[in-house]
Order: structure tokens, then C-alpha cells, then sequence
């Protein structure tokens, strides 16, 4: 669906910085509340002077691990169509976080990496990349349910959720993820499937590189992206540390994936995230940790690290991208 003039306007101008108010001040209410909050603040001032400082050096070299994970994952599912070089679909992906950053769920991120591709495979480039996004969040779903599990006890203690609705959601995202990995791993029926429907065979040449993904590939991305997952986890591990908010492996592992998943269901703006994130940490590790201060430190931290940072360097890459291209088309 394409949106208008007006509704776009709407979203931006209107809709989107009221729902950033809403959230900025949900965050503020609930860090005002919080017991010691002079204390909270003396203590994180303390670390960012400490020797602990080099967990926020270990984090920033961490996104550089996470997106080339990701560039990895790019590479091998465009190689069908395209065989390029690591170093290429590294720019191609950060470039793909620029435009991601004010577009609804990240959309942009597929018009970034194709300006990349050669002319005549862009196109058929954005069925490709939509499968690495998709073993993303297998992985995040997968990861979700079980955290949902684990952590159904402490959410129906503090009435965060009725019990009804903590089960409607656990099927529902289990009902959603068994579907999603029957057309994961049957992408060559997806193919068929697609070639029947009338008027489609003139389009068709979009996905048959679908086709060609076999298991063995398949499974590949999964891997890519559960270590690119565990990566999410240390560095959450590692803020968190240095914030003074101090979690168990088990609460922190499954918190932060029922966290995921949330992020992942609710649509959002890149641009929003800070506060919505902000707001769904705080409420899950909030059953764990009083320190809510330090918990919205670590989340203003990592959307920093891990979204602003690479679409500053994205925007200056496809900056020179038209560079190149106006020298080369005078």
C-alpha cells in the first residue's frame, strides 16, 4: 500500500513526534519513581569513570561485529543473482541502515543495499534480502516463545499481563513461527505457488532465485543470525554492567528476547525507537532490577550505538555513491 501526501505528512509531522512525547514522558514518570535515583545517577557517573569504560569501547566494536555479520548473511543469499565482495555488502547494509532510519519498520533498508547491485539485478535483489530478514526473526521468534515460557511466572506475579493474554500471545507467535519456517525452508514452492496465480509470470523472474536456496544455505542464515543475536545479548550484557544494573544470565537472556519480540510485532519508526525501546525494558527488567535509570542509560546506549552511529556512516557512503555516479554520468 502506498501512502499519500497527507498521510505522510500525518505520520511525520503529527502522529510521530506525539507518540515521542508520549513515550519520552512514560520513561520519565517511571525513572522519577525510581528509590535512590541520586544514588542510581552517582553510580553510573562512577563508571563511566572507572576502568569499566572499556565495556562501552566493547560494545561499539561489537556493532561493527554485528553488521558484518549481517553483510555476511547479505552476500550469501544475493549470490544467486550477484557475487560481490565482503567489503561491498558491508556498505551496502550500513547504507541500508540510513535509509531505515525514517522509514516505518526498516522498509528502507532494502532500497539502501540495492544501489549496490548491478542494473538489471536491484530488483530481484529485494526477494533475497527479504529472506535474511526473515531468518532474523525466526530467530527472534523462536528465542521469544521461550522467554515467554520462562518468564510467564514473574509477568503474571506483577499483573503486567493477564493470564489469558499471556497464552494468546505465546500460540499466536508459535502458530506465526510454524508457518514462517514451513515457507522458509519450501521457498521453491513459494516459487510455484507464485507462478500460478494469473498475470504473475511476467514478474516471476523477481523470486525464481528463490528457488536456488537450499538447506544447507538456508540453515547457514539461521546461524548467522542466532550468533548475530548472542551479539544483541553481550552487548546488552556489557551496558548493563557498566549502568549498574545487575542481571542473572537467565533473566537477562530471556528478558531482553521477549523484548525483541515486541520490537519486533509493534510497528514502529527507526526514529522512535529510543523511547519505545526504552519503555518495553524498563517494564520487563523492572521485575529484576530497581535500577531504571541505569536500564534507560543502556537502551539510549545501545540505539545509538547500533542504529545512529551505522546510519551516519551509511548516509556518507551513498553520498559518495552519487558522487561516483554524477562524475560518471557528466
Amino acid at each position: 500500500m502506498k501512502w499519500n501526501r497527507n498521510s505522510k505528512i500525518f505520520v511525520h509531522y503529527f502522529l510521530g513526534p506525539l507518540l515521542f512525547c508520549w513515550l519520552t514522558w512514560s520513561i520519565y514518570r517511571q525513572i522519577s519513581k525510581q528509590p535512590d535515583l541520586e544514588q542510581a545517577w552517582f553510580g553510573i557517573r562512577a563508571s563511566l569513570g572507572s576502568s569499566k569504560i572499556w565495556y562501552l569501547v566493547a560494545v561499539v566494536l561489537l556493532m561493527v561485529v554485528n553488521w558484518a555479520i549481517e553483510a555476511r548473511k547479505w552476500q550469501l543469499a544475493v549470490k544467486p543473482v550477484q557475487q560481490i565482495p565482503f567489503l561491498k555488502s558491508f556498505k551496502a547494509v550500513l547504507s541500508g541502515v540510513s535509509f531505515s532510519i525514517s522509514m516505518p519498520n526498516r522498509v528502507g533498508e532494502y532500497f539502501g543495499r540495492v544501489l549496490y547491485m548491478d542494473e538489471g539485478n536491484r530488483l530481484k535483489t529485494i526477494s533475497l534480502t527479504i529472506v535474511t530478514s526473515i531468518s532474523q526473526l525466526i530467530i527472534t521468534l523462536i528465542m521469544g516463545c521461550a522467554g515467554l515460557i520462562f518468564m510467564r511466572g514473574p509477568v503474571q506475579d506483577a499483573k503486567l499481563i493477564a493470564p489469558m493474554w499471556m497464552d494468546v500471545i505465546l500460540y499466536g507467535v508459535i502458530a506465526v513461527l510454524v508457518v514462517m519456517l514451513l515457507f522458509y525452508f519450501r521457498l521453491s514452492w513459494l516459487v510455484k505457488l507464485l507462478g500460478r496465480i494469473p498475470g504473475s509470470k511476467k514478474y516471476l523472474y523477481l523470486v525464481e532465485a528463490l528457488g536456488q536456496f537450499d538447506y544447507s544455505l538456508l540453515l547457514r542464515l539461521l546461524s548467522l543470525s542466532f550468533i548475530r543475536f548472542c551479539v544483541f545479548l553481550l552487548q546488552y550484557y556489557l551496558l548493563f554492567s557498566l549502568f549498574g544494573v545487575h542481571l542473572a544470565l537467565a533473566p537477562l537472556t530471556w528478558g531482553l528476547s521477549v523484548s525483541f519480540l515486541i520490537l519486533a510485532i509493534i510497528p514502529s519508526l527507526a526514529i522512535l525507537e529510543l523511547v519505545q525501546r526504552g519503555e518495553i525494558l524498563t517494564r520487563i527488567f523492572s521485575l529484576y532490577s530497581a535500577n531504571t535509570l541505569g536500564i534507560g542509560f543502556t537502551s539510549a546506549g545501545i540505539w545509538f550505538i547500533n542504529l545512529v552511529v551505522p546510519a551516519i556512516i551509511g548516509s556518507l557512503l551513498i553520498l559518495g555513491i552519487r558522487k561516483f555516479n554524477q562524475r560518471s554520468n557528466p
